[in-house]
């Protein structure tokens, strides 16, 4: 005997707080990031290094870990500059590429703990 039933799911709140899961993650994430970038950004008495900075847009999901000095840009890019020991250019890209992995970690633990 086959019984008929109706199931009406509304999506929307899970959405909403999958969504503000990303955005707690894509945050503590990009801290991560800027943790690990602040070990081996050039020392240069400190402007460099005290300019990093994390934002995040919860609209587009988006993360920005920064650095903002005028030659901020020049410091990463050139591979031919010298600097102290442990410090060294690509002090974000380096970093990033690392925590790859922690980074999608760290994502995924907020999404779930904001569907609980």
């Amino acid at each position: 005997m086959a019984r008929t039933f109706r199931l009406h799911f509304n999506a929307a709140p899970a959405v909403e707080q999958m969504r503000r899961g990303a955005a707690r993650g894509l945050l503590l994430a990009a801290e991560h990031v800027l943790q690990q970038a602040q070990e081996v950004v050039p020392l240069d008495e400190g402007p460099l290094q005290n300019s990093g900075t994390v934002s995040v847009d919860g609209s587009t999901l988006t993360a920005v870990v920064s650095y903002d000095t005028p030659y901020a840009v020049r410091q990463h890019e050139e591979l031919d500059y010298r600097h102290a020991p442990g410090r060294t250019a690509k002090y974000l890209e380096n970093p990033l590429n690392a925590s790859r992995a922690e980074v999608a970690t760290i994502i995924a633990a907020q999404i779930r703990r904001a569907m609980r």
